[in-house]
């Protein structure tokens, strides 16, 4: 009965976050100063007219949220007829709109780019997964050692670098050896079989590794603490003292104790590496979702940046009910709370 009580609950928290973050998600990108009518006109000549039709077309003619004139007048269906009500009918449909730039639908846009930067991030996060937790675990066994604080100073230098720049080291260093931007050699095609899919997975070394060299520190630093903390523990003492080797206690005592920040940490970092993948992606100018919403912000593509903000925090509260659902797994004491 906790149990379930435990995850209808956390369910329910994640639909009103969601319900929260479709309000935001529009008005978000209408606070960004500029007209986008002017950014689709390529022809400094079109007349007003022509640029009051492409208005009405994109909708961008009624008002944001209510038309108080129209309230005022009695007109209850025109002043709701507005740009708010008409995004959540198309939402309701799973209508994520038109690009006001490519004329297409975000929806395939969304799907086009979705893989390219899903297989990103998990590559990324792999990486750091592996290297953090055996590097953490290793730091905190021989914590006081020169190996921690070489590990430790290691972790916290990596940290400390922002994202794009330590892409553009690794561009500059990698310069002749492997591939250092797009996503395929022009002229190849997923036609070409494995050829094709061989050089994708050239251009995909550097990204990956820039996201995985900076996730990596993050998972050092929390596993470090987590095994200090459970290596302080009565019942480690114990097991040292019926005479277990230090791998057994490590493997079966203090990981799995250690694991349930991890768990909390690794979720949420996946809901944020999509997010994160932005400057990556422009640094080796990868087309997935990151790359996508620079090129929107710069055009003021209100449904494209909707469609990929929704997207992302969809990602990060699924990647929280999950974590929270784990937990329970892990620490039955949970479900109590």
């Amino acid at each position: 009965m906790k149990r379930r009580n435990y995850v209808l609950r956390k369910v329910v928290f994640a639909f009103f976050t969601l319900l929260a973050v479709l309000v935001f998600n529009f008005f978000l990108f209408r606070v960004l100063p500029g007209d986008p009518v002017r950014l689709i006109i390529h022809s400094p000549r079109m007349t007003r007219e022509a640029q009051e039709r492409i208005r009405i077309q994109f909708g961008l003619d009624r008002p944001v949220w209510f038309d108080a004139e129209a309230l005022r007048e009695g007109d209850l269906a025109r002043a709701v007829d507005t740009q708010f009500t008409a995004y959540v009918r198309n939402l309701l449909r799973g209508n994520l709109g038109i690009s006001f730039a490519s004329r297409r639908d975000v929806s395939d846009m969304l799907v086009e780019r979705a893989w390219r930067t899903v297989v990103l991030v998990l590559g990324g996060d792999v990486i750091a997964i592996v290297f953090g937790m055996a590097l953490g675990l290793i730091a905190a066994w021989r914590r006081g050692t020169r190996l921690d604080t070489t590990i430790l100073l290691a972790a916290l230098f990596s940290w400390a670098l922002p994202t794009f720049f330590l892409g553009i080291i690794l561009l500059i260093l990698a310069r002749g050896h492997l591939p250092v931007g797009g996503m395929a050699t022009p002229g190849l095609k997923p036609e070409d079989g494995l050829t094709y899919w061989l050089d994708v997975g050239k251009h995909l070394i550097l990204p990956t590794l820039t996201m995985g060299i900076v996730y990596t520190s993050e998972y050092i630093l929390i596993m470090r603490s987590g095994v200090m903390e459970v290596l302080a523990e009565d019942y480690i003492l114990t097991a040292k003292a019926k005479g277990l080797s230090t791998l057994r206690v490590l493997r079966d005592h203090a990981l799995k104790n250690a694991m349930l920040p991890m768990v909390t940490m690794i979720a949420l970092t996946f809901g944020y590496t999509v997010g994160g993948a932005i400057q990556v992606e422009t640094v080796f100018s990868w087309p997935g979702l990151g790359r996508l919403m620079y090129e929107a912000v710069e055009k003021r593509d209100y449904p494209v940046l909707q469609g990929i903000f929704l997207l992302l925090a969809v990602s990060v509260i699924l990647a929280n009910l999950l974590a929270d659902l784990l937990y329970a797994v892990l620490d039955p004491r949970v479900k109590g709370n």
